[in-house]
């Protein structure tokens, strides 16, 4: 049975597992819910080191309910790998510091049917690390549950083709047993990153910067998958899930059941505020996706 191996414990987070969930634990344990979110059935999360990203991705993880989930869905971005489709697993299982998550085969096997996705190989699964980076929360989560795992890993998609893998995954989301996870940081500013732009009417660059991510989170905010996407032209803003938030937001828009979605950040942040042009940052940010249950 072939597993994929947690790469990247004991570099970007701990690799003991009674340490992770203490870690974990230590910041859910930080974060006042709304009520008004009960109703989670999606999530956007940050995917960086847990240094980093840790704190920022339990203000969305705090609002993942076990007790409604038999599937969790994890759309990540692909770093390393250049693909213009979508790829699935090929593995039975992932490998986590706090336990095993079982692949749920059938449904990896109904995606490869479509003839829109492929297998991605072992070594592209293990070298990439915006799914693996939200296996332990997932884990920690959904401990003592019985639930399977469908890791999707999004490539460079046209806005024609983010529209057609949404519609292709929006049977899931109708489904209220399934939960989806977007892995996405925001802004990746500096020279580093090849991406420097400033709004000095904004005040420092790090408050540049948090304009910026906010003009997109509010077109995520609002499901708006066409004013995203035609954001992105116009800011070119550094987002590294913007095809797995484009693919989403697609699929909301094909929700065929009653009530009006709604998606509400909780949380957003950088990893350091830039005030000089030789600094660099990351943003990240949570949201929160509740959906009335279809009728």
């Amino acid at each position: 049975m072939s597993k994929r191996r947690a790469t990247h414990a004991g570099s970007w987070y701990t690799d003991n597992g009674r340490k992770l969930r203490v870690q974990m634990e230590g910041w859910l344990s930080e974060v006042k819910t709304d009520s008004k979110l009960s109703a989670c059935r999606a999530i956007i999360g940050p995917h960086a080191g847990f240094s980093y990203s840790g704190p920022t991705a339990a203000y969305a993880y705090k609002y993942m309910d076990s007790k409604t989930i038999k599937r969790v869905f994890v759309l990540g971005p692909s770093h390393h790998y250049y693909t213009d489709g979508c790829e699935v697993t090929g593995c039975k299982k992932y490998e986590t510091p706090v336990g095993d998550l079982d692949i749920d085969t059938e449904v990896v096997d109904e995606l490869l049917a479509t003839g829109r996705f492929q297998k991605m190989s072992k070594r592209v699964d293990e070298d990439e690390h915006s799914i693996e980076m939200h296996l332990p929360y997932i884990a920690h989560q959904m401990q003592g549950t019985d639930f399977k795992l469908v890791p999707i890993l999004i490539g460079n998609l046209s806005p024609k083709a983010e529209q057609k893998y949404g519609e292709l995954l929006s049977k899931y989301l109708d489904d209220p047993s399934n939960f989806f996870v977007v892995s996405s940081d925001f802004c990746h500013w500096g020279s580093r990153f090849r991406y420097v732009w400033y709004d000095k009417s904004a005040g420092d660059i790090w408050q540049s910067i948090e304009k910026l991510d906010r003009m997109g989170m509010d077109h995520i905010s609002k499901l708006d998958a066409a004013g995203f996407t035609s954001y992105l032209k116009k800011y070119k803003n550094t987002i590294c899930g913007r095809h797995p938030i484009g693919v989403f937001l697609n699929a909301v828009r094909a929700y065929k059941g009653k009530g009006e979605p709604s998606l509400e950040f909780t949380h957003y942040a950088q990893s350091s505020k830039c005030r000089q042009q030789r600094d660099s940052s990351v943003s990240y940010a949570s949201a929160v996706y509740c959906q009335p249950c279809r009728q």
